[in-house]
């Protein structure tokens, strides 16, 4: 089963004992704006590395060739 970038996001969280509220903070959003877009799951790339970088992670957003190359 593939989890959902929002579900992802949440681990990280969790793993990193950050609530939604703090995310929010530290992206300069609300907490009701980051709770919505967790919900539907509708993040941009740019969200994303902004995420990542909140979160002091990285995030490698590519598609995957079937010889292995990543674009």
């Amino acid at each position: 089963m593939k989890l959902t970038m929002g579900e992802k996001i949440r681990i990280i969280l969790k793993r990193k004992n950050i609530t939604i509220l703090e995310l929010s903070n530290r992206l300069g959003t609300t907490n009701q704006n980051m709770a919505n877009k967790l919900k539907r799951d509708n993040f941009s790339t740019k969200e994303l590395d902004e995420i990542a970088k909140a979160l002091d992670c990285e995030f490698e957003g590519y598609f995957v060739d079937k010889d292995g190359d990543k674009i």
